[in-house]
C-alpha cells in the first residue's frame, strides 16, 4: 500500500546522495522510491521544506487526499448514537439493530456489530467525548465517607470537634453531593442517604457503597452478600438495591473515589480559613462550594456537573416517595405478658391476645412502635415520649371481649376491694376522696390492691384495719407494705374475734386506739 511509504526518508536519503536502488534498499519497492521523487519533483519539494515535519503531514503534502478512506457502509449518527447511550438500558447491541434494520430496508450495505462498536469509540476520540459504554445516566449513585475531615469550634470553650463529610456522586454526570455529620454511625449513615435523594430530587436502582459495616454486614468472595438490615430497607424505600463494590477494589466506584479527592480541595481546603461553630452553619458553607463545583466547567468534556445532570440525567431519576425513609431499630425476641402486653423501655405495649406468651419482634421509628411476628404485622402504636415511663398503650382490637379485659375505672377498683373486705374499701374509697379527679386515684388504689397478688387478700385486709388506726387518714400503698413485711397483720389475725366476726380494735395503755406502729409503756415495762 502506498500509505506505508516512508516519504520523509526517501527525500533524506536522496539529500544524502543515495542513488534510488540503494534507497530501495532500505526495505521499500523502487515503485514506492519513483513515485515519492516524482511527486516531490512535481511539487519542487526538498528534504529542507520538510525536515521539521512528521512523517505523516510530509505524505499528505506529496500525496494530498491520497489513501483516504471511504467506507461502503451506511454511516448513522454518531451524536445520536452518543446520546440514545446514556438513556437506561440503551447499549451498543440494541442500537445496531436498530441501525440493521433502517438501512437494511433501504437496500444499503450495513457494517457489522464489531466494525458499528469499533467505529463508535473512534467517534469518541476524534470528538473528545467521554464512552457512555460503562456509566449509564440515572442508573447508579456511589457513596463514601471522605478520609479527610473538617472541625467545629466551641466559641466559648474553644474546644474542637471533628467533623466528617459523606459523599455521594452520580457516575455519568458526575454530579456530586456532600453532607457533614457529627459521626459515622448507622443512624447517621441513613440520615445522609436521606439527604442526598433529597439533594438529587429523585432515586437510582444501584446504590454502590463501599463495604462499611452500616451498610454491608459481610461480603464474601463466594456466596451472597450481607446486608444491614436498615440500610436495606432504606434502599427498598427508594426503590433502590444496594450493591457493594468489592473488597479492596476501589476501582468499582472509582466516580466516587476521585470527587473525595476534589472535595478535599474543593471544600477542605477552600474552607481551611474559616471557623464555624454549629454544624448547620458548617453545612450550609458546605453546600455553596458543593454548588461551585457542580457548576464549573468541565476541563475535557462540554458543559459541567450541573449542566449534564440538569439536561440529561435529571428526568431519567426515579422520583421520591410520598414521605421520607424513617428510621427505625429492631428489638428480637420480646416475650408477651400474661396481660397481653410487650414491654419496651419502661412502658406497655398491646399485643393480639393469641400471641400471649410468644416472642416477637419490634420495630421502633422516631415515632412509632410496631409488633411483628416472624413477617406479620401484629399492631402499631404511637411511641410513649422518652420522659414518660409505665404507660400503657392498648388497642381495643387486641384485646379478647370479657371483663378481664375492661378498662379500669372507679368503680370496678371499688369491687376489687369489696371482695377483699370492708377495711380495704374504706382505704380504696379515702384514696379517691383525697385527688381532685377521680381516674388520679386509680394507680395508688390499684397499687395497694394488687398487694394481694403478692400476700393473702385477708392480709391486706388486716393490714388495712391496723392502717386506718392510725394517725393518717388517707393510708396507701407506703403505709400498708411496711405492715405486711413486718408481719404486723399476723398478730392481729392471732387475736380473738367480736361478735360482729371481725378481730377486735387494737387499744393502747390508755384505752385510746393505737396507732399500730408504736408499743404501748406497758409493753417496754414487762421486762423491768
Amino acid at each position: 500500500m502506498v500509505r506505508k511509504i516512508k516519504a520523509k526518508l526517501v527525500l533524506r536519503l536522496r539529500s544524502e546522495g543515495l542513488s534510488r536502488r540503494q534507497i530501495a534498499r532500505q526495505g521499500m519497492s523502487r515503485h514506492s522510491v519513483d513515485a515519492v521523487i516524482a511527486a516531490a519533483d512535481a511539487g519542487g519539494v526538498t528534504f529542507d521544506d520538510v525536515a521539521d515535519l512528521p512523517d505523516a503531514d510530509v505524505y499528505e503534502r506529496l500525496f494530498p487526499g491520497r489513501g483516504e478512506h471511504h467506507s461502503v457502509y451506511a454511516q448513522p449518527d454518531w451524536g445520536q448514537v452518543h446520546r440514545e447511550l446514556a438513556k437506561v438500558g440503551v447499549t451498543l447491541k440494541l442500537l445496531h439493530g436498530e441501525y440493521r434494520d433502517a438501512y437494511t430496508a433501504a437496500r444499503t450495505p450495513v457494517m457489522g456489530y464489531d466494525r458499528f462498536c469499533k467505529s463508535y469509540q473512534q467517534y469518541v476520540l476524534v470528538a473528545g467525548l467521554a464512552s457512555r459504554v460503562g456509566h449509564k445516566a440515572g442508573q447508579s449513585v456511589e457513596v463514601d465517607w471522605s478520609g479527610k475531615t473538617m472541625v467545629l469550634t466551641d466559641p466559648v470553650t474553644a474546644s474542637r470537634s471533628r467533623v466528617y463529610l459523606f459523599v455521594a456522586c452520580l457516575p455519568f454526570s458526575r454530579y456530586a453531593f456532600v453532607e457533614p455529620t457529627l459521626d459515622m454511625k448507622q443512624d447517621t449513615w441513613l440520615r445522609a442517604n436521606i439527604a442526598m435523594f433529597s439533594w438529587f430530587g429523585g432515586s437510582v436502582p444501584r446504590i454502590v457503597p463501599d463495604n462499611l459495616k452500616t451498610g454491608v454486614i459481610a461480603h464474601p468472595a463466594d456466596g451472597e452478600i450481607v446486608l444491614n438490615d436498615a440500610y436495606r430497607e432504606l434502599a427498598a424505600h427508594y426503590s433502590a438495591a444496594v450493591l457493594p463494590g468489592r473488597v479492596r477494589k476501589p476501582k468499582d466506584k472509582a466516580s466516587v473515589e476521585n470527587t473525595v479527592g476534589n472535595i478535599a480541595t474543593v471544600v477542605i481546603a477552600a474552607l481551611r480559613h474559616c471557623q464555624f461553630a454549629t454544624l448547620a452553619e458548617l453545612r450550609s458553607a458546605v453546600y455553596e462550594q458543593v454548588n461551585g463545583y457542580n457548576a464549573a466547567s468541565f476541563q475535557k468534556r462540554a458543559g459541567s456537573r450541573q449542566s449534564v445532570f440538569e439536561a440529561e440525567e435529571k428526568s431519567l431519576l426515579r422520583p421520591l416517595p410520598a414521605v421520607e425513609f424513617e428510621i427505625s431499630r429492631w428489638v428480637y425476641a420480646r416475650r408477651v405478658r400474661k396481660d397481653g402486653h410487650v414491654v419496651f423501655e419502661k412502658n406497655f405495649y398491646s399485643v393480639p391476645y393469641t400471641y400471649v406468651g410468644t416472642a416477637v419482634d419490634l420495630r421502633v421509628t422516631d415515632t412509632m412502635l410496631e409488633v411483628f411476628a416472624a413477617d406479620r404485622r401484629l399492631t402499631s402504636h404511637l411511641l410513649v415520649p422518652p420522659s414518660m415511663t409505665n404507660q400503657h398503650r392498648t388497642n381495643d382490637a387486641d384485646r379478647p371481649e370479657g371483663p378481664g379485659y375492661r378498662q379500669w375505672d372507679p368503680d370496678r377498683v371499688r369491687a376489687w376491694a369489696a371482695r377483699t373486705g370492708p377495711h380495704t374499701t374504706i382505704v380504696v374509697d379515702r384514696i379517691f376522696e383525697s385527688v381532685p379527679v377521680a381516674e388520679q386515684g386509680l394507680n395508688p388504689a390499684l397499687a395497694v390492691l394488687r398487694l394481694t397478688r403478692r400476700f393473702s387478700g385477708e392480709r391486706v385486709e388486716n393490714a388495712a384495719q391496723i392502717a386506718l388506726a392510725g394517725a393518717v387518714r388517707s393510708p396507701r400503698y407506703a403505709h400498708l407494705r411496711p405492715i405486711l413485711d413486718s408481719g404486723q397483720d399476723l398478730a392481729l389475725a392471732a387475736e380473738p374475734l367480736s361478735r360482729s366476726g371481725v378481730p377486735r380494735p387494737l387499744d393502747g395503755a390508755d384505752g385510746s386506739p393505737s396507732s399500730g406502729f408504736v408499743r404501748g409503756a406497758s409493753y417496754y415495762a414487762e421486762g423491768q
